[in-house]
């Protein structure tokens, strides 16, 4: 039997050294996580652990930011499952990252090396190692979880029987690298940020990590639901037309923004928004593996695509790219909404929908070690 934490707690788990795909060392590494369900079947076999992964501000408390989808009788039903749900490598919430001890004395800051998505998903199979299990029933998750539930399938066929990538595309393109990288320039440029070395000073980059979520917050909604909600309406009680322009006279979606930079800046580290905007600048399938579609014609992985059709930040012509190049596609699903890329945190009765129906065909078509066996393509 695997030892895993007591149901719903943040648990850490020690994973040791993990060598970064650019070749730097972050020693001593702790993975947090939670967990829903109880285990049941082969750590090394046939299993019913799913895991989740969460998007870029997200953490380990899937369900919080997936409620009415993570839970007994729910989409991932937990009376059936066993729940997953890691903090990725970088984060600020229990995993190592810019603000955590460094094994030197410290807290790593600007000494935490850049990682890339193969990293974090590097980390996570260690950490599943570290519990006792080398294989998994699925993997799944939306925005940067998509992208690492997309790695797992191609570079990890072995250990994961069946994969759903949501809202994500198989490399970042040069647009999302532009507008992330902007979002990091805002936080870089905060007289605060000292290097990213800014945590023992007493101060912290408030301002430059409240602007990066602006600009990323409206790459996460539609065009339409903003214009719908906001339109050219002033916030209540000040003049954005008067005679000269003041940051204390808004229209309403400067202060809706506003409102969402200040609870990020509540919650979240800007050392580790800076590490993980990045190593999602640096994601792409196909780098070293013969490019795109080659990587994704490898997979055997039986895998569900999910797009959103007003995603701005990673529009659905992407998730079609993901469908007809993938060398085993389970299912392809549309969320339709106005409210853009954060739909598929938001449309609960969609996304029910969508993962049910994805746990139902993991049930009727073989999984990738299945396949691979039949092949022999590699020992099971």
């Amino acid at each position: 039997m695997i030892d895993l934490s007591p149901e719903g707690e943040l648990g850490f788990q020690k994973i040791g050294t993990v060598k970064t795909e650019a070749g730097a060392d972050i020693a001593d590494v702790t993975i947090a996580y939670q967990r829903w369900g109880e285990f049941k079947g082969d750590p090394h076999g046939e299993n019913n652990v799913i895991l989740v992964e969460h998007a870029l501000t997200g953490d380990s408390d899937a369900a919080t930011w997936w409620a009415g989808l993570v839970g007994p009788g729910l989409a991932l039903d937990t009376d059936t499952w066993c729940v997953i749900c890691t903090n990725v490598l970088g984060g600020c919430s229990g995993s190592t990252g810019p603000a955590s001890p460094h094994p030197d004395g410290g807290v790593w800051g600007s000494r935490f090396p850049a990682t890339s998505i193969r990293d974090q998903v590097h980390a996570e199979f260690e950490f599943l190692l570290s519990l006792g299990l080398s294989k998994i029933h699925a993997v799944l998750g939306g925005s940067m979880g998509g992208a690492r539930s997309l790695e797992w399938a191609v570079s990890l066929p072995e250990v994961v029987g069946y994969a759903c990538v949501i809202a994500v595309s198989a490399r970042s393109s040069a647009w999302q690298i532009g507008i992330q990288s902007a979002q990091i320039s805002a936080i870089e440029r905060d007289p605060n940020w000292a290097d990213g070395d800014y945590y023992d000073t007493g101060a912290q980059p408030e301002a430059g990590l409240a602007a990066a979520r602006r600009i990323a917050h409206l790459t996460y909604r539609g065009e339409q639901e903003i214009d719908e909600r906001f339109g050219t309406t002033p916030q209540a009680g000040e003049n954005p037309l008067g005679p000269f322009r003041s940051d204390k006279q808004r229209f309403a979606v400067q202060s809706y923004l506003d409102y969402q930079g200040d609870k990020l800046v509540e919650r979240f580290d800007a050392g580790s928004y800076v590490a993980l905007t990045d190593a999602l600048n640096r994601h792409d399938i196909g780098r070293g593996r013969g490019g795109l579609n080659k990587a994704l014609a490898s997979s055997l992985v039986p895998t569900m695509v999910v797009g959103v059709d007003t995603d701005i930040l990673y529009p659905y012509h992407q998730q079609e790219h993901l469908s007809r190049n993938l060398g085993n596609l389970l299912a392809m699903s549309k969320v339709v909404s106005p409210v853009g890329h954060d739909a598929f945190l938001v449309e609960t009765r969609q996304m029910d929908r969508i993962l049910r129906n994805f746990l139902t065909l993991t049930q009727q078509f073989p999984s990738s070690t299945a396949l691979a066996e039949d092949l022999g393509l590699y020992e099971i």
